[in-house]
């Protein structure tokens, strides 16, 4: 009796152990999974090295969830989710803005760096735009608003009225360049960063006292540049292309004649050749009919040619024309008998190029 006695002892005591033991492997096991949820690897490696993702303004934690799998950055939501609550991630409207995302991050690491909205810049690249509304759809690309947001901004007049423009003179305040903004930077934002990029820009290079001695402006040489911008692609002329405009400019009885203010005129920036009828269009930009410079920038102008306006090339030519010979360069003259001698080699070119016909 007493030997079956012990005998169940051992045996219950024999299942206790076991029991123990499960319980030990099952903790064990459980606690390894937290343990790979919260510090192992969460973010495939196949993602590469170059990836961003965006969390646009006001997105809910769930749609953060879903755009995460969507675009494969995470492999399982359920970890995410419960490693996101556990370290009180989530918030009624997340943190917005363009994150830098490495290989093989744990879900942890993803979380700290999205939570404490360590923001990868965005390199917005100005190079060119004929109007104010070109602008918004180039930043557009760039940053989270889109180009109707932009563009509203840009064209509310009163806005405008107190940063000190008008709706013509408004592209002066662009100075094509690369920027580093941040993705969720807002339209309003974007144009205060201008605001200062434009004030850094004309206190360098002693460009404000440069445009004074000229007896311009900062928004009239950067008018007069977009001008020299259109005229010629080479560099190496801007400086003389600009003193004929400038001697023009300084000279009575003279009107600037310049065929690029006529072509924004006509609002058609594909046309080739100016024709009579252009030039009898009534435009404030059609400086052959209207004397001094147009009020405002025929287009967005280069820094080479701000600064070739601020280093004009002082000489006394009043006219030049293009050689036509496919160099991009120009004949500059003296004298009308001059020019007209230069325009007749660049026909003869434009024929024998087979450009006119």
């Amino acid at each position: 009796m007493a030997g079956e006695v012990n005998q169940r002892k051992s045996n219950t005591g024999r299942t206790i152990l076991i029991i123990l033991g499960l319980l030990a492997l099952i903790a064990f096991v459980v606690g390894y999974q937290k343990y790979q949820d919260i510090f192992g690897p969460a973010v495939p490696n196949t993602i590469g090295t170059q990836t961003f993702f965006e969390i646009p303004t006001n997105s809910t934690f769930e749609e953060v969830v879903a755009s995460l799998a969507s675009q494969q950055i995470i492999k399982d939501t359920k970890s995410f989710s419960w490693v996101a609550e556990y370290m009180k991630y989530p918030r009624p409207s997340m943190r917005a803005g363009r994150f830098k995302i490495e290989p093989g991050w744990s879900n942890r690491k993803l979380i700290q760096h999205l939570r404490a909205g360590k923001q990868e810049p965005s390199k917005l690249v100005f190079n060119h735009a004929w109007k104010v509304e070109n602008v918004a759809g180039k930043v557009a690309a760039f940053i989270e608003p889109d180009s109707a947001a932009i563009a509203a901004l840009l064209q509310d007049e009163a806005y405008i009225k107190e940063l000190g423009y008008t709706k013509d003179n408004l592209m002066t305040l662009f100075i094509p360049n690369t920027y580093e903004v941040f993705w969720n930077t807002t339209p309003k934002q974007f144009v205060e960063r201008m605001v200062k990029e434009k004030e850094i820009f004309w206190s360098k290079n002693n460009r404000r006292q440069k445009a004074e001695k000229l007896g311009l402006t900062p928004e009239e040489t950067y008018t007069l540049a977009s001008i020299v911008e259109r005229e010629t692609l080479q560099n190496d002329e801007k400086r003389r292309v600009a003193g004929v405009y400038y001697n023009r400019l300084n000279t009575e009885g003279w009107k600037l004649e310049a065929d690029p203010t006529v072509k924004f005129a006509t609002g058609d920036f594909g046309l080739r050749r100016i024709l009579n009828k252009h030039l009898a269009i009534d435009s404030p930009y059609n400086t052959y009919k209207y004397p001094g410079l147009p009020p405002g920038p025929i287009s967005m102008a280069s820094i080479s040619s701000i600064d070739a306006v601020l280093n004009v090339e002082d000489h006394k030519y009043m006219f030049f024309c293009a050689r036509g010979d496919g160099s991009g360069f120009h004949n500059f003259a003296k004298t009308l008998a001059q020019h007209n001698a230069n325009a007749a080699k660049y026909r003869r070119n434009m024929r024998k190029s087979g450009a006119w016909n």
